[in-house]
């Protein structure tokens, strides 16, 4: 596989591992309430930051990423701000990234401020997960390469052409009409969802409706049997036997005169089916049976495909994605223009519709005017889902732009959908301790659970701080002895008397994190404590 080198690349690779854990602290004020405020966010600060700030509560949660960061044309005047430590990296920050030919520098610094955030994304990001990332032609050779080195090359799935300006932009030699949206997976598990299509008609009917056909066996190489061997397995093909729509009986079980079938190879691998045998024994001849290969001497087994929905398209050309279409969306809200280029709703509800379903979590983290919000909440509107949004805009228009669209929308809809307002609070780490910002119990806890077990504490109730007791893992508790209050925190250690009162309640290892410890190593193994000291040792994964 190809890898692109540029300038600060060392230094940026691992970065997002050092960027401090904040807390995030709501504002009252600024949230709406609504009967789901506390699971949609809106985070105002450095989008770095926020995204590691996301990752004890939200890490392998997110389904779907949309993100629409600088195009780096030389116009847009961003600054480069990542304190990363690099002489080279130090040297850029705080200065706008220029022109092309004025600044040679521009592209590394670009793939400098993209890398660390495309690392902490795929991390938030759901196994079957998938991101989508707006860009034009400034970048997107490099942001093709960066992205396969970093989601892998083998999780491509698109490089969709957005032609949003039919007109064209009347610069540079060629008018140029459009944008590109690169899509990637985390994984094989990932899966894009078709868009719904009310104009479908279908080419069979059953008593329960009408379909069309899919072949059952996964078409994706990626999908062989060497990655997916319980997805190998025989169906049994009654050639005796067919319905009115020429559709043959199929089983799992072994019969006489029965015709064996496996699914086809393809490109020399073994293929899979892309259902497993527990699925495929209760559909087996309602939604999949045989049929007949135009060849007419071999079977495939097929799903009955009923949903009115289509694959999406590579080129994307139609009034939906025009760019004008978003701005007058946003003057609609407002009143007036108060923000350039916006991405219009409709695109934005496709990528949601094609990343995510039900009460999936939708990330941008370049959230600009806050499109992307509306999109998912008009996509539930449409699809009857309760899907949720977390936003994070660090300019200052975080509140008066991208949170207020939210608010003038759900005023204009009358929904009962909320969110959380929240900003970038205290840093968790070594000198922020020691200097005396400390953060409450619960985020101390919930991050500590995160370092000890490398997963999310999924239900902070169970915290329970009067005991110390922050959760639990298989057969390991983790307990944090900590408090807000620092000339208190000072006092805190694990003594004897305090192991033995905990060790009476719980016999199974326990991971301690305290700010002293007066036992031994003889005792520490006979309580099965296991100490870590804060805030020395806070960053130690256990």
């Amino acid at each position: 596989m190809a890898t692109l080198h540029f300038k600060g690349k060392s230094a940026v690779w691992n970065h997002h591992l050092s960027v401090p854990y904040h807390t995030l602290e709501k504002d009252s004020k600024k949230s709406l309430k609504g009967k789901d405020d506390s699971e949609n966010l809106i985070i105002k600060g450095d989008n770095l930051l926020a995204l590691k700030s996301l990752l004890p509560k939200y890490q392998g949660k997110v389904k779907c990423i949309y993100i629409d960061p600088p195009y780096n044309t030389g116009n847009g005047g961003w600054v480069y701000n990542d304190n990363v430590n690099s002489p080279l990296i130090k040297s850029w920050v705080g200065k706008v990234v220029g022109k092309e030919g004025e600044d040679l520098t521009r592209h590394d610094k670009w793939l400098c401020m993209m890398t660390p955030r495309l690392k902490l994304l795929r991390e938030l990001l759901s196994e079957n997960g998938s991101i989508f990332v707006s860009i034009d032609d400034n970048e997107i050779e490099h942001l093709w390469i960066l992205m396969n080195e970093i989601f892998g090359e083998e999780n491509f799935i698109a490089c969709i052409t957005v032609e949003g300006n039919p007109r064209g932009r009347d610069y540079g030699g060629v008018a140029r009409m459009h944008d590109y949206l690169l899509v990637y997976g985390k994984s094989a598990n990932t899966e894009i969802n078709d868009l719904y299509d009310p104009e479908k008609t279908f080419p069979f009917t059953d008593k329960i409706s009408g379909f069309e056909i899919r072949e059952l066996r996964n078409r994706n190489i990626a999908f062989h049997i060497g990655n997916r061997p319980n997805l190998h397995y025989p169906f049994y093909v009654n050639p005796n036997k067919k319905d009115s729509n020429d559709f043959f009986e199929i089983s799992l079980d072994k019969h006489k005169g029965w015709v064996e079938v496996y699914p086809k190879e393809s490109q020399g691998y073994k293929t899979v089916w892309r259902w497993g045998k527990e699925k495929s024994t209760k559909n087996l001849n309602s939604e999949i049976v045989g049929k007949i290969m135009e060849s007419g001497n071999e079977y495939q087994i097929v799903e009955k495909y009923r949903k009115k929905t289509k694959m999406a398209r590579s080129i994307w050309n139609d009034k939906d994605v025009n760019t004008e279409k978003g701005t007058l969306q946003l003057k609609e809200l407002f009143g007036n223009k108060v923000f350039s280029y916006p991405k219009p709703v409709e695109m934005i509800m496709r990528v949601v519709e094609m990343g995510s379903q039900n009460d999936d979590i939708v990330l941008d983290s370049f959230a600009g005017s806050g499109t992307t919000a509306q999109a998912v909440l008009t996509q539930n509107d449409k699809d009857n889902s309760s899907r949720k949004f977390i936003l994070v805009e660090m300019e200052d228009y975080a509140n008066k732009i991208t949170a207020e669209r939210v608010r003038k929308f759900v005023k204009k809809e009358k929904t009962k959908t909320g969110f959380s307002y929240c900003a970038l609070g205290t840093a968790i780490d070594a000198d922020t301790i020691l200097s005396g910002k400390l953060p409450t119990y619960k985020e101390f806890a919930k991050y500590v659970f995160y370092l000890a077990t490398g997963k999310n504490h999924t239900d902070d109730k169970k915290i329970r701080e009067k005991d110390y007791f922050v959760g639990k893992v298989l057969n390991e508790s983790i307990y944090l002895l900590y408090d807000r209050n620092l000339d208190s925190l000072k006092k805190l250690s694990i003594t004897l008397d305090w192991a033995e009162k905990i060790h009476k309640k719980d016999f199974g290892k326990k991971i301690v994190y305290a700010p002293a410890c007066f036992l031994d190593d003889e005792y520490l193994e006979k309580f099965n404590i296991q100490f870590v000291s804060i805030p020395y040792n806070l960053f130690e994964k256990k």
